[in-house]
C-alpha cells in the first residue's frame, strides 16, 4: 500500500461546512483557503491526475472578489469546488474527456455550475473524467494507494476530494460513477434522484440514467451543498423509519469485506433502536441488468449521434461498442417498460421500508489503474431514479476504504441525506 502522503494541516484540510463558517465569520479569507488548495494540487496532481484544467490566477481572482464583497453571496461563499469535465463552464474549457472537443469553450454554464456560483462557490477548475463519462479508466490514482484506481468517470473529482485538494466536487453517474469512486476513495458520495438536481448542460445526456451528485469528506458537507444549490432544507426531525438490509441478487459477487461492512452496520443500527429487517428485492430485479444495458446503449447512441457519425475513430473501445450497438426502438420500449415495472415494485416496497442498506461496491479498489471496475451494485439503483449515498464505514484486507450504500425512493433526497447524517454519526460512535 502506497499512500500519497499524510493528511494536510493547512486550510485545505477543512470541510466545506467549516470553511464556509470561517470565511463568513471573517476568521479566514477565501484567498488563503484557495491558496492552500492550489498548493496541494501543485504538490500531488502530477501523481494522481485528478485535474485536467486549472488556472491558479483565475481561481485566486474569484476568491479575492468574494473577500472584497460587502455581503455573503450564499451558503458556499468563498468555498472552492471542483467541477467534473462533462459539465459546461463558460469561463473554462469543457472537453468531455475527449480530444474531439479539445479547447472547447461553451457559451454558458451548466445549470449545476450556475447554481454553485449563485451559492458563492469558487469554481477551482475541471476534474479529470473519462471520454464522455464512459466506464473506461484513464489512470486517475487513488490517494490511499497510488497503485490502485480511484474508479472511473468521476474519478478525478473523487481523488481531488480524498486528497484534500478541494473540500467539494461534483460528479455524474450513469451506472456507478459517483458511488463507486466515492467508496473506493473513502468518501461520502451522494447521487441525486434523476431530476433531483438540474441536469441541463451534461454532455451526451442519457435522459433515463445520467444523474448529478457530489463528493465530500463528511455528510454535513453534502447537506450544505444540497441546501445551497436547491433551496430545499432537510427536515428537523426525519424520525426513525424502518431500515431494510438489501443484499441484492448480486450478494455472492461481494467480497467478504463488503459483506461484513453491511452486516456490521445493520447490527449497530439495530443495537441503538432502529427497526432493521432483511429485504428481498422483487423478482423484476433478477434480470434488471438487461434493461439497463439496452437503455444505456440506445440513449447514448442517440445522444452522441453526431460524434459517432463523424468521429468514431476517435472514440475509445467502450464508446465504439455503444455507437455500433443495434438495439431497435422496440427493444428500447421493452426495456423501458421493464424498468418502469421494477420501479413500481420497488416503490411499493419502500412505502413500509423507506431506507435500504446495500453494498456500495463489490469491495476494495482493485490494484490496477486500467481495470474496468464494473458498477454492478450501483446500476440497478441508477435505473430506479432514486437517490443513493455511500458512507465510508470500514476497511478491507489491504487497508483500503469500504463503504455501504443508502438507498431511498424517488424524490426522497432530503430524507436520504437526513438519515445518512444520523446513520454516519451512529456508526462512528458505536
Amino acid at each position: 500500500m502506497r499512500p500519497l502522503n499524510d493528511a494536510p494541516t493547512g486550510l485545505n484540510s477543512l470541510t466545506a461546512f467549516d470553511a464556509a463558517q470561517r470565511v463568513a465569520a471573517g476568521e479566514i479569507t477565501s484567498e488563503s483557503l484557495v491558496s492552500d488548495c492550489l498548493a496541494r494540487i501543485q504538490s500531488n496532481n502530477e501523481m494522481l491526475g485528478a485535474w485536467i484544467y486549472l488556472d491558479a490566477d483565475y481561481a485566486l481572482a474569484q476568491a479575492r472578489r468574494y473577500d472584497q464583497s460587502d455581503v455573503l453571496v450564499g451558503p458556499l461563499h468563498g468555498v472552492p469546488v471542483g467541477v467534473k469535465d462533462v459539465l459546461d463552464t463558460y469561463d473554462m474549457p469543457t472537453e468531455y474527456g475527449s480530444d474531439i472537443y479539445k479547447g472547447h469553450r461553451p457559451i454558458k454554464d451548466s445549470a449545476c455550475v450556475a447554481a454553485l456560483r449563485a451559492a458563492g462557490a469558487v469554481i477551482l477548475g475541471k476534474t479529470t473524467t473519462t471520454q464522455f463519462a464512459s466506464p473506461l479508466p484513464v489512470g486517475v490514482r487513488n490517494p490511499h494507494d497510488v497503485d490502485r484506481t480511484a474508479g472511473v468517470s468521476s474519478s478525478g473529482s473523487a481523488a481531488a476530494v480524498a486528497d484534500f485538494m478541494v473540500p467539494l466536487a461534483n460528479g455524474t453517474q450513469t451506472g456507478g460513477s459517483v458511488i463507486l469512486p466515492a467508496s473506493f476513495c473513502g468518501l461520502v458520495g451522494y447521487k441525486a434522484s434523476l431530476n433531483g438536481l438540474d441536469r441541463t448542460g451534461i454532455a451526451g445526456l442519457k435522459k433515463s440514467l445520467d444523474t448529478l451528485g457530489y463528493f465530500a469528506r463528511c455528510v454535513e458537507d453534502i447537506k450544505l451543498v444540497y441546501e445551497a444549490v436547491t433551496g430545499f432544507f432537510l427536515p428537523e426531525d426525519p424520525g426513525r423509519p424502518n431500515i431494510g438490509v438489501c443484499r441484492t441478487p448480486l450478494w455472492d459477487e461481494a467480497e467478504p469485506c463488503a459483506q461484513t461492512a453491511l452486516e456490521e452496520a445493520a447490527s449497530k443500527l439495530s443495537g441503538v433502536g432502529y427497526n432493521v429487517r432483511d429485504i428481498c428485492l422483487p423478482p423484476q430485479f433478477d434480470s434488471i441488468e438487461q434493461p439497463f444495458r439496452v437503455i444505456s446503449n440506445y440513449e447514448g447512441k442517440n445522444a452522441l449521434a453526431d460524434e459517432f457519425r463523424n468521429h468514431m475513430s476517435n472514440m475509445n473501445s467502450w464508446m465504439q461498442e455503444t455507437g455500433n450497438s443495434n438495439w431497435s426502438e422496440k427493444d428500447y420500449c421493452v426495456a423501458v417498460c421493464a424498468a418502469d415495472t421494477a420501479r413500481s415494485a420497488l416503490g411499493s416496497l419502500l412505502k413500509d421500508t423507506p431506507i435500504l442498506l446495500t453494498p456500495s461496491t463489490a469491495g476494495e479498489a482493485p490494484p490496477d489503474l486500467e481495470s474496468v471496475t464494473m458498477s454492478s451494485f450501483n446500476r440497478m439503483w441508477t435505473l430506479m431514479h432514486g437517490p443513493t449515498m455511500t458512507l465510508p464505514v470500514s476497511a478491507g484486507p489491504n487497508g483500503m476504504p469500504v463503504g455501504i450504500q443508502i438507498v431511498a425512493g424517488v424524490g426522497e433526497d432530503a430524507l436520504l441525506i437526513a438519515r445518512s447524517l444520523e446513520i454516519m454519526r451512529i456508526l462512528q460512535s458505536v
